[in-house]
C-alpha cells in the first residue's frame, strides 16, 4: 500500500536510482543512430553491388541466348547490360572506375550491334552476300569496338599504375576476343570494309 501511495505522490522508494532512465538514453540514441547510418551506407553499397550483379546477369543471360542460337534475344540483353553500364558509370566519382563502364558501355554496344546484324542475318534467310542492313549492323559494331579500345587506351596511367579498375583486364581481353568475332562475321558475311 506504501508504495502505490508514493507513486501517485510522485516519491521514490527507497531503491530506485535516480540516474537509470537518462544513462539509459545517453547510450541507445547514439548506439541507434550508428546502427541506422551504418545500415543506409550498406545498404547504398549492396545496391552499387546488386547493380554490378545485375551488368553481369544479363551480359551471362545474353551469351546464353547465344548459345541457344537466339541472336535477337543476345542483342536485346546486351543493349540492357550496356545502358546499366552507362548508368553505373555516371554514377562513379572514381575516374578509374567511370573509364572501365565507359569501355563496357561501348563493349557491350558493340555485340549489340553484332547480334542484331547476325539475327538479321538469319531472319534475311541467310543468303550471302549479306543486306546493307546487316553489314550496317555490323559497321555499327565495329566503331563500337573502336570507340571501346580507345577508351581502353585511355584508361591506362603510366603514371599511377595502382589507379587502374580491377575490372580492365576482363574488358581487354573480352574485346580481344569480340575483335576477333567480329572481324571473322564480317569476312563470313561478305561485308565491304
Amino acid at each position: 500500500m506504501e508504495h502505490q501511495t508514493d507513486r501517485h505522490l510522485g516519491t521514490r522508494t527507497v531503491g530506485e536510482r535516480l540516474t537509470t532512465g537518462w544513462c539509459w538514453r545517453l547510450l541507445i540514441v547514439p548506439i541507434l543512430g550508428l546502427s541506422l547510418l551504418m545500415g543506409i551506407v550498406g545498404r547504398a553499397q549492396a545496391q552499387l553491388l546488386g547493380e554490378e550483379a545485375e551488368l553481369d546477369r544479363l551480359r551471362a543471360k545474353a551469351e546464353d541466348a547465344m548459345g541457344n542460337d537466339d541472336a535477337e534475344g543476345a542483342a536485346m540483353n546486351m543493349g540492357r547490360a550496356a545502358l546499366m553500364a552507362a548508368q553505373l558509370g555516371k554514377r562513379q566519382i572514381e575516374p578509374a572506375l567511370r573509364q572501365a563502364f565507359k569501355a563496357t558501355e561501348h563493349l557491350y554496344r558493340s555485340q549489340e550491334h553484332g547480334y542484331r546484324g547476325l539475327a538479321l542475318f538469319r531472319r534475311a534467310g541467310g543468303e550471302l552476300p549479306a543486306s546493307a542492313g546487316v553489314c550496317g549492323s555490323l559497321q555499327l559494331a565495329q566503331l563500337e569496338l573502336q570507340h571501346t579500345q580507345e577508351s581502353l587506351a585511355q584508361s591506362v596511367t603510366p603514371d599511377r599504375p595502382d589507379a587502374a579498375s580491377p575490372r580492365l583486364p576482363a574488358i581487354r581481353q573480352t574485346t580481344d576476343d569480340w575483335a576477333i568475332v567480329l572481324s571473322s562475321m564480317q569476312g563470313e558475311f561478305r561485308c565491304p570494309n
